[in-house]
């Protein structure tokens, strides 16, 4: 006889229960204090799933555990009452403030014939339909992860949501693209008391006006026309602001490594990655814009001209695009090759660019080349402390924020990280354009005045790429 629950009968009707899939607190460990006022059932089956996935040192499993132990010690309270629902509000810190329940009596629901009732998921389903049945003046909802199960879910009858609190925006053509375009009439508006002055070969302006409050420190800013204006946003407070002209990497007086900037946009990420006082940039853009060739070529200069940096080391996702090709031998480095098809593709280019040196001096120079760049794998990041290293993290969009957030902090003193990526691409599972680790670090560094972001948005790669990525 299953065990009727009474307090939950109780609870306000503007409250929800949610019944979370397994998929959600391997995603997100932490998601079981972000649904605010409302309540959540933890079915058997989702505690069981947990269990099965705990081993191993992939992420999943990392967030397995870590799940694992956060409901140890949710249920380890003195006060914690299983019948009652557990409150989560001690445990969040107040964000928070609905109640835990877990499955602690049998529940047989007959579900339809067609969906056995060995798999687990459809007994998270016998899970919601006896929820519904129990309280049928509550609203109930699953939230999962997983497509398929959300459409059984509502083919059945059941509310089902998709896991949304760790999505940065819901539509990414609002994400922060780090450049804006000036009004025709800006400086009739923002030129009243405005001051100017030059400072190391730069232009600065001090401008006040209702534009100032919208403004992000390090926002380029720019204006066309017959007298052209490009700048980003030194200062900014209340309602003024500082501007200061940009340096102009498409002339090649200023070419880096022999690299010129070939549209506005890679003028403005040069400007980013060759600033030694910002010490986090994001590019973003499609294939072929230049993220890695333009980093590259701004790395080996401040590594082996400059010596502002001791070495480039470069670390990527290696999640494949189809078939896996299997172990790999050798070491570390050897491993990581295959992966590093841009990086050697860019190097070929770079090496090029200097057509005095003739063949002999371009081999020494890509042996030096070679000597200063490292190539790194993720799974061994954890722990590590960088010392005035140039770090570039590529195909950043497959990362979790977790993930995200692990590699940034490995950054010590005199260390600038780099994260290039295009969310258009992910190929991660149950990650999205909106709940993309890149996406999540656009938007929360932005206004950083050490931190800069450039979205790329014209291909530079050749007319043929350019086309396939406007009609494929």
């Amino acid at each position: 006889m299953a065990k009727k629950r009474t307090t939950t009968k109780t609870t306000a009707a503007l409250t929800k229960l949610f019944v979370l899939d397994t998929n959600v607190l391997m995603h997100d460990p932490s998601s079981l204090v972000r649904f605010q006022e409302h309540d959540i059932f933890l079915p058997m089956m989702t505690l069981e799933e947990l269990d099965n996935n705990k081993k191993g040192m992939t992420e999943v499993a990392r967030n397995a555990r870590q799940t694992s132990r956060f409901l140890d010690q949710i249920v380890s309270d003195p006060q914690a009452d299983m019948e009652d629902g557990i409150d989560l509000a001690p445990h969040s810190g107040g964000a928070a403030t609905g109640r835990l329940f877990l499955q602690t009596y049998a529940i047989n629901s007959v579900l339809p014939e067609a969906l056995p009732s060995y798999k687990g998921d459809n007994q998270i389903l016998g899970v919601m339909l006896h929820l519904q049945r129990e309280f049928p003046k509550r609203q109930v909802i699953l939230v999962s992860k997983d497509i398929n199960m959300r459409i059984k879910a509502r083919a059945l009858g059941f509310a089902a949501e998709d896991y949304f609190n760790d999505k940065v925006l819901e539509d990414t053509d609002l994400l922060y693209t780090g450049t804006r375009q000036l009004a025709d009439d800006f400086w009739d508006k923002h030129s009243k008391g405005m001051e100017s002055w030059q400072e190391n070969s730069r232009n600065y302006y001090r401008i006040k006006g209702p534009l100032c409050r919208e403004l992000l420190v390090n926002e380029f800013v720019f204006q066309e026309g017959p007298q052209p204006l490009y700048a980003w946003v030194r200062e900014q407070s209340g309602n003024g602001a500082v501007l200061e002209t940009v340096r102009d990497f498409t002339h090649s007086k200023n070419n880096v490594w022999g690299i010129t900037a070939r549209n506005r946009e890679q003028n403005f990420a040069m400007n980013l990655l060759m600033n030694p006082d910002i010490d986090f940039v994001t590019l973003l853009g499609q294939a072929g814009s230049g993220k890695t060739l333009l980093t590259l070529a701004a790395g080996l200069t401040q590594v082996l001209d400059d010596k502002r940096y001791n070495e480039i080391i470069m670390t990527r996702v290696t999640v494949p695009v189809g078939e896996d090709i299997g172990f790999l031998p050798g070491t570390e480095e050897e491993k990581m090759t295959p992966w590093m098809g841009a990086l050697e593709d860019n190097l070929d280019v770079l090496n090029k660019t200097d057509d005095s040196a003739g063949e002999w001096g371009r081999a020494a120079t890509q042996d030096l080349i070679r000597s200063r760049i490292k190539i790194k794998s993720l799974n061994f990041m954890r722990g590590r402390t960088f010392l005035s290293k140039f770090l570039i993290i590529d195909e950043a969009q497959n990362l979790t924020p977790k993930q995200m957030k692990t590699l940034i902090t490995r950054a010590g003193p005199g260390t600038k990280v780099v994260c290039l990526g295009n969310i258009a691409q992910i190929d991660t599972p149950y990650l999205t354009e909106g709940s993309s680790g890149l996406s999540y670090v656009v938007d929360r560094f932005k206004g950083w005045v050490h931190g800069g972001h450039i979205t790329l948005m014209r291909g530079e790669r050749s007319r043929l790429a350019d086309h396939a990525a406007e009609v494929l």
